[in-house]
């Protein structure tokens, strides 16, 4: 088998759909042998933030010399972004053979119950991280948490970044819903942090932990790391906000994990995260600002972001959403950003129509130039004389920026296999 053939059963899969439950994930990982019983994982769900607080927690405990593991989804270009060791891709050979490993253990699967491609990747990842003997593997959720295939470990401790409202049609329509799907997470007595703030979500998170009798710690609003830790790469006063639940997390996990404390500096002044507020320099002093907000939460984090550019300075803006997004709000928060409005499709089965793109940001700035593009490369040529360009609205639309930039690992039109139909069936 070739890595372009292993990319193509792995896209077979998605003919599968995606659904909640475990009881596949746990078969599947029993027939190659549970590889998660030989491994240290961090658990962290949430709805925002999840990626970079991953990242950060990665590169703290690799800097203080341990191997690890990281999990994570989706992936920006190259599927090879899902399972890293020490930050380093898994190769194309170990994806081929992991594949040709999995292949005959989905025989044991009667018809109607075949493993999902989320499934799948997961007992993957698990028997890539056993293999290299990883010392703690930083394992993210999927979606949601309770019902995740990735809740199939026990973590040394379980992390909820915040609640918002995303996901609804399969978490809920409340975020007290989505909360207990999140705090599914939550394992008897394994210690639970969270940043969650909105008193719905924080309510229903603290009496899941009590329940489970799960040691509880909760970083309040006002919690940042100081000035004076660097993270050249990941601005914002949310990543400040996401680098203090890591913190309390490596303190928290200490007389079990110990990390000296110059290993925490630098691994924060060393963390890269892409598509989350990343500057790609272009020639004549030209930038893009990619981020991959993709709900009204994410968008609003990135406008304060932004808020203290000066109005003279104000970027053009290219932005393109998944149809199943609240679109309609995200436009009105992004609308006074800019006055030169792009709007474009996602390259996914599951794309917005630009065109009410369109009218939902004239509607909201009625004084801004908006333009529809057929892609993403047709916008970028359009804004190739603004000094900046912010490119935002979804993951998949930052990755293929990422991808016409040259600044991306080498894939084979991988993204794709960022897509998944559901059916209602397997709610």
């Amino acid at each position: 088998m070739k890595y372009v053939e292993a990319i193509e059963f792995l896209y077979g899969l998605r003919l599968f759909g995606a659904k909640f439950g475990l009881e596949n994930t746990r078969k599947l990982a029993a027939l190659a042998g549970n590889p998660q019983n030989h491994l240290h994982f961090i658990h962290v769900a949430g709805t925002n933030g999840k990626g970079s607080t991953c990242a950060m927690l990665e590169a703290i405990y690799r800097a203080a010399g341990l191997r690890t593991g990281l999990f994570t989804s989706p992936h920006l270009v190259s599927f090879r972004e899902r399972l890293q060791i020490n930050r380093q891709l898994i190769t194309e050979e170990e994806v081929v053979e992991l594949v040709e490993e999995i292949i005959p253990l989905l025989k044991d699967f009667p018809a109607g119950h075949h493993p999902t491609f989320f499934e799948v990747v997961t007992v993957m990842a698990l028997r890539h991280f056993a293999r290299n003997h990883c010392e703690l593997v930083i394992w993210e959720t999927g979606l949601g948490g309770r019902l995740d295939a990735t809740n199939i470990v026990t973590p040394l401790a379980s992390l909820i970044t915040n609640i918002a409202l995303d996901h609804t049609q399969w978490l809920g329509d409340t975020l007290a819903r989505i909360a207990a799907e999140k705090a599914g997470i939550i394992k008897p007595g394994v210690p639970i942090l969270t940043t969650t703030d909105e008193p719905e979500a924080l309510a229903v998170i603290q009496q899941v932990a009590r329940t489970h009798r799960a040691p509880f710690r909760h970083i309040g609003p006002s919690a940042r790391v100081g000035a004076d830790t660097p993270l050249p790469a990941l601005p914002g006063e949310h990543q400040r906000r996401n680098a203090a639940l890591a913190l309390a997390t490596i303190q928290v996990l200490h007389p079990i994990v110990p990390v000296p404390p110059e290993a925490i500096r630098t691994g924060l002044a060393g963390v890269a995260w892409p598509g989350r507020l990343q500057t790609l320099e272009l020639s004549g002093n030209r930038c893009l600002l990619l981020d991959g907000a993709h709900n009204p939460a994410g968008v609003a984090t990135l406008c304060a972001a932004l808020q203290n550019r000066p109005r003279n300075d104000r970027p053009a803006l290219i932005f393109g959403a998944l149809e199943d997004k609240k679109w309609p709000e995200i436009c009105h928060l992004l609308a006074p950003l800019s006055d030169r409005i792009h709007v474009v499709p996602v390259a996914s089965e599951r794309s917005a129509n630009p065109r009410e793109l369109a009218d939902a940001f004239r509607a909201a700035r009625p004084d801004a130039r908006v333009l529809a593009w057929p892609d993403l490369r047709s916008a970028l040529i359009a804004c190739q004389e603004e000094t900046c360009t912010i490119v935002t609205g979804s993951l998949y639309l930052v990755g293929e920026a990422l991808e016409l930039a040259g600044h991306s690992p080498a894939g084979t039109g991988e993204r794709g296999l960022n897509d998944w139909t559901w059916s209602l069936a397997d709610k």
